[in-house]
């Protein structure tokens, strides 16, 4: 089978499907930092060190940049590459079949209109280089901030575009298939500048049987995937309309696969009628935390995506404490099994600690303490005083919290004799941040770990932020998958910088992509 991958990033999606027998036609990508992995992990090419040689890479590269040498580029902010058919320097070859196996750095904005102008290149896409069964799969998770719980809940925002220039590509080259990964809150109703209600994901549903496509809709998490992380995730199969013809012919019409498949055929013919202007209630998504979906989940084709075991922070990250790690568990033994392609004689890499201040790990055990008792009022009442808003804590805060010890100037962990002396020591170490906590060990980790400040370590003796290796292996990386560029960064350089931590972050995690992989192997042979 064969697959493109649009918004690649730095290739957990990319990995999982070749784990899953998927052969990689071509990338794309807007980051040249994400790039920098992807390259590393998937060409062995190491843009940097090509950079300071002065060389090129054979297997990456641009779309259009301001820089002819690849040093400058790799540093390059994205939005500022030039249009594709304005003055600028590009590697696109005149032959677009020499693109099969390529990673192309540029934005999906200006590859569409590259496509629309040159038939050749679209008819390369659609035959897949030339294979005698054409394109199988386009596959990527579009950015959308603002789609997000925690972004600015626009719809007309420039950023809420993407899904659309993908459903746009999918029309130039037509797999059988497109899989469109996105954030949960693509969901959630907002209201549009009207004071109507909005719900993206059924307007990207519609984009997507107006050009021909019959769209399933999943709501999953990858928690039951069998990944230490609570993520839940939009899923979008959008099927060929002759495709899913064909495959709903080779099922049973007893099966839950049938179930979960035929109101979409309903919702396509709809929008043949009608247009994207059918208003909501045509169309259903599938929630795999709701009990009566959930079943239908288990005995589908979407089985893998619901049927891995309950993985927590401890199994995924206990043996890369500094401070007596245990050894690797299971999952993590089965992870770098599945996924393994480099030498078995690598040396762990991205495991470096970051620096945290005496104040800031003593801080840290407070997390942890908080942590363990689990109460949102005593939380709230340590963190009115840490905040400067009181000097005093009511009983039960004490009660429970002197039970604990805490990290002291010292560096010993000891236990308070008073509250008076616990309420000094909360005042000296003030802070306005109450969203980063520290992890359960016992449980999944939370989904939102893209920047270092997220979480702390859940050890007393690691008091210290996650190394990106650790995000990693709560995403499900594999340990011998690298991560290229800057680690963090900060400041205005966020808008378009993509350093290490937040590649991960941002990554669908490859266990996903694998088991993702699974579910579309299995539909393809119904074709």
């Amino acid at each position: 089978m064969n697959h493109i991958e649009l918004f690649s990033g730095c290739g957990g999606l990319s990995l999982g499907l070749h784990a899953s027998d998927f052969e990689l036609l071509m990338a794309n990508e807007l980051s040249p930092m994400a790039a920098e992995s992807f390259a590393y992990n998937f060409f062995n090419e190491d843009l940097e060190a090509l950079a300071n040689a002065g060389k090129n890479p054979e297997s990456t590269i641009w779309l259009k940049s301001r820089h002819q040498e690849l040093k400058p580029r790799l540093r390059e902010n994205p939005f500022h590459f030039p249009p594709f058919d304005e003055d600028g320097y590009s590697d696109i070859p005149v032959d677009k079949t020499e693109l099969r196996g390529k990673l192309l750095v540029g934005s999906i904005v200006e590859l569409n209109r590259m496509l629309e102008s040159d038939l050749d290149f679209r008819k390369v896409l659609r035959t897949g280089f030339g294979s005698s069964e054409g394109l199988d799969l386009v596959s990527g998770g579009p950015p959308c901030q603002s789609f997000s719980m925690a972004g600015l809940r626009k719809k007309d925002c420039e950023k809420n575009t993407l899904p659309w220039e993908f459903a746009k590509f999918v029309s130039y080259s037509q797999p059988k298939i497109a899989m469109l990964e996105n954030v949960t809150g693509i969901l959630r109703a907002f209201k549009d500048e009207n004071g109507n209600n909005y719900q993206a994901w059924y307007e990207v549903a519609k984009a997507f049987a107006s050009i021909d496509y019959v769209p399933v809709c999943l709501h999953i998490n990858a928690r039951l995937a069998g990944i230490a992380q609570n993520r839940p995730r939009f899923i979008m199969l959008a099927f060929r309309h002759d495709c899913y013809l064909s495959i709903m012919k080779n099922m049973s019409k007893d099966s839950s696969s049938f179930t979960m498949l035929e109101p979409s055929g309903t919702f396509y013919e709809l929008v043949q009628s009608k247009g994207t202007s059918l208003e909501s209630g045509h169309l259903e998504y599938f929630d795999a935390s709701k009990p009566q979906h959930l079943q239908l989940f288990e005995q589908s084709f979407f089985a893998p995506l619901v049927n891995g075991e309950n993985v927590n922070v401890k199994d995924a990250l206990d043996d890369l404490k500094f401070t007596n790690p245990a050894k690797p568990s299971k999952y993590i033994s089965n992870l770098n099994d599945k996924f393994r392609w480099l030498p078995s004689d690598f040396k762990l890499k991205n495991h470096e600690a970051r620096r945290n201040s005496p104040m800031v790990q003593r801080r840290f055990r407070l997390y942890q303490v908080l942590q363990k008792i689990d109460d949102r009022s005593v939380t709230k009442d340590i963190f009115s005083v840490l905040k400067g808003g009181a000097n005093v804590l009511n009983d039960k805060t004490w009660d429970v919290c002197k039970d604990y010890e805490f990290l002291q100037e010292s560096g010993e962990l000891n236990f308070f004799e008073s509250a008076i002396d616990f309420i000094r020591y909360l005042s000296a170490h003030p802070t306005k941040k109450q969203t980063q906590k520290a992890l359960n060990p016992d449980a999944p980790a939370p989904a939102a770990l893209s920047i270092p400040d997220d979480a702390c370590h859940y050890d007393e003796h690691e008091l210290r932020v996650l190394t990106v290796r650790e995000m990693a292996r709560i995403q499900s990386f594999p340990d011998d998958f690298v991560f290229r560029s800057k680690i963090t960064t900060g400041g205005q350089m966020r808008k378009f910088e993509v350093p290490q931590y937040t590649q991960v972050g941002n990554a669908v995690p490859p266990l996903l992509g694998l088991k993702l992989g699974l579910c579309i192997a299995d539909l393809l042979k119904k074709i």
